[in-house]
């Protein structure tokens, strides 16, 4: 497929969900598309068939992050993204929000190095990439509320795990939960100092994004409990 193609289906793509990608922006997003479709046939970054240019695999690694960008807040300036696996939803996003410094935490090795030659290609200074379980990371004080958003697709989610995650968000942060009908299940409730605040369909209800909110110690709520 050329660039040209490649544009003019993505350009379609967005603009079902209302999205219009400026230029230099879907330049960026071939670059890093590309590269995962290369790289994908050495190692397993997807199961998407990203090879094939397919629709869904456009909306699942491109379009679905930029429409999670649309609803992040202007004050945030420090994302951190757990699971990171081949990018997205993190990468997409962080190319879309041009203020945002990203932080990628991916376990296995040979991910990681993708992750980091993603950057180098993308020159996307502002993103760096660990390669951890987040169980590990929490023993670091310095990586403790140091983030005003944390991102998560892929991950197996459990009101423990969400627990334990918050660690990372501000006071005030945010939480965005990646999900699809067929996908990850969230928690059936979350609890003190987490709170529901929102959720929005990301592609005509096959998938949608939960936004958690993290309050500050001695906050009263009634919305401490929600159905995600």
């Amino acid at each position: 497929m050329s660039s040209r193609e490649f544009q003019e289906r993505l350009a379609r793509r967005a603009r079902r969900v209302g999205l219009t990608i400026r230029p230099e922006l879907g330049a960026q997003l071939e670059i890093y598309y590309r590269l995962l479709s290369t790289w994908n046939k050495k190692i397993n970054l997807t199961g998407l068939k990203v090879e094939d240019f397919a629709p869904e695999a456009l909306d699942r690694l491109l379009v679905e992050p930029l429409v999670a960008a649309s609803h992040v807040r202007p004050a945030v300036r420090t994302v951190l993204d757990i699971g990171s696996g081949g990018g997205s939803p993190a990468i997409p996003m962080a190319l879309a929000l041009v203020h945002v410094s990203l932080l990628m935490v991916e376990a296995k090795t040979r991910k990681s190095v993708f992750l980091k030659e993603a950057l180098r290609a993308l020159d996307l200074s502002r993103g760096d990439v660990v390669t951890s379980r987040f169980e590990e990371l929490l023993a670091k004080p310095r990586l403790h509320e140091a983030h005003d958003l944390l991102t998560i697709r892929a991950v197996r989610i459990e009101a423990r795990v969400l627990m334990s995650m918050q660690a990372f968000v501000r006071p005030n942060g945010e939480i965005f939960l990646f999900r699809t009908t067929a996908g990850v299940s969230g928690p059936a409730s979350v609890t003190p100092p987490l709170t529901w605040k929102a959720s929005f369909p990301l592609l005509e209800q096959a998938s949608s994004l939960v936004i958690l909110e993290k309050r500050p110690i001695g906050y009263a709520s009634n919305n401490v409990s929600r159905e995600t």
